[in-house]
């Protein structure tokens, strides 16, 4: 379908353009500026008085937690972890996981999102959600084994296999690794997830350095760090995505950046589980692909990605007793073509550009508390609060139409997570 945005004041790699037109095709973006010859638009969208960006992308989260939403406040991380969310987790069937996962889009979108990384426990079920909803994403099935569990880590390992296999040609969908932390995973199973990573060639998503307790349990059982150890097996790469990362020193930090391997800054979700900070600024300094991550709704407990911009762009400066620490447009950058790389799509999306893929949002730049925009990337990142995209494109498809859901049935999910919630506060199994 081809598609014409004119009039839109657009965040382009190389500034900024109050009157825009960006022309689409067959989900690419075909011009920026004049119009090709002979363009004909069967669809025109006039965004004067919006602001264009490229879609951001979350890149990490648990969308299937996302019905487990304040359910589990105000404990510690292992007790939030392996007695509150694991728990419940466990009783989610595969058609509740399917409306939890579209109620995250839903959540995403809203926030100008346009992909996503995910590690989930849903092989199948996951990737219908996503394609129905023509969202664009990145999924890993959440990987753990070795030693007790090694028939465990075998499984979720075929059912990798399998759900590649079953997407294969889904062009919005793609797949990495998931071996789910060093405290789950035994060496020998993390060496064997590299040697697939390897076999695949597909990358890797997985969390590290997230807590004290992790770096504790890592350094008594393997007398190293957890980035450390996680080197030690083969897993960190270029194409090796790692999300929290709050507990690196600097020997940790030059070894990501040597191995060109990305960083995913979960600033809410670490807060609220008492887990800390990210040092953002020492990881820029080191040259670490930093990206942005809103975690699992269970920890966060939103999946709104201007917050976590918001908290990005502050949090630092804060710490930092610096006012130029992480600046708005290195918070832009993270959210965008930062977050694009990491997970594999360099190239293909996070600018607005000829050549990439049309995954674009619209927001009204008369949104009160928004207006006026001033410099957009700063008022993204400290102006956001409340602010809701108002169109927003995936390959060229329009998924919200000036606040309306148009590829998901808003009312049907509700309901459907309406009657999971009242499964769960009455302690119902499903």
């Amino acid at each position: 379908m081809k598609i014409l945005i004119k009039n839109a004041y657009a965040i382009l790699p190389d500034g900024y353009d109050k009157n825009c037109a960006v022309a689409i095709d067959n989900g690419a973006i075909v011009s920026v500026g004049a119009l090709p010859e002979n363009f004909k638009a069967a669809k025109t969208i006039d965004a004067k008085g919006m602001l264009l960006t490229p879609g951001f992308v979350d890149a990490h989260t648990h969308n299937h937690m996302t019905a487990l939403r304040n359910r589990a406040d105000d404990v510690p991380f292992t007790d939030w972890l392996f007695k509150t969310v694991m728990p419940m987790e466990d009783t989610l069937t595969t058609q509740e996981a399917y409306w939890s996962v579209q109620l995250a889009i839903m959540e995403l979108l809203l926030s100008g999102a346009t992909c996503f990384l995910d590690m989930h426990m849903f092989p199948g079920t996951f990737g219908r959600a996503t394609v129905d909803a023509g969202m664009r994403a990145v999924l890993s099935r959440g990987l753990t084994g070795g030693g007790d569990d090694a028939e465990g880590g075998a499984r979720r390992i075929r059912e990798t296999r399998q759900d590649i296999e079953r997407f294969k040609g889904e062009e919005l969908l793609s797949f990495m690794l998931g071996p789910h932390a060093p405290y789950t995973c035994t060496e020998d199973y993390l060496r064997e997830v590299a040697a697939l990573a390897d076999e695949l060639h597909i990358g890797i998503h997985t969390h590290l350095s997230e807590s004290e307790d992790e770096q504790k349990t890592v350094r008594e059982k393997y007398g190293c760090t957890p980035a450390e150890f996680y080197d030690r097996c083969g897993l960190l790469r270029e194409n090796t995505v790692c999300a929290h990362c709050v507990q690196l020193n600097e020997s940790d930090m030059a070894i990501l950046a040597e191995r060109g391997t990305s960083v995913v800054h979960n600033a809410a979700s670490n807060m609220k589980l008492g887990n800390g900070f990210a040092d953002v600024p020492a990881l820029l300094a080191h040259g670490v692909n930093v990206c942005l991550g809103t975690d699992s709704a269970a920890s966060n407990n939103s999946l709104n990605m201007l917050r976590e911009m918001e908290l990005v762009s502050l949090i630092h400066k804060g710490t930092h007793r610096d006012a130029t620490a992480v600046s708005a447009v290195q918070v832009f950058d993270m959210a965008t073509k930062n977050g694009a790389r990491a997970v594999g799509l360099g190239g293909k999306t996070g600018e607005i550009r000829v050549g990439l893929r049309a995954d674009l949002a619209l927001f009204d730049m008369g949104s009160v508390g928004f207006f006026p925009v001033g410099d957009p990337k700063a008022a993204l990142c400290y102006s956001s609060a409340g602010l809701r995209a108002d169109t927003v494109l995936v390959n060229g498809e329009i998924l919200l139409e000036h606040g309306e859901f148009k590829t998901i049935d808003a009312a049907r999910v509700k309901y459907e997570i309406g009657r999971l919630d009242e499964r769960l506060q009455k302690g119902i199994k499903a």
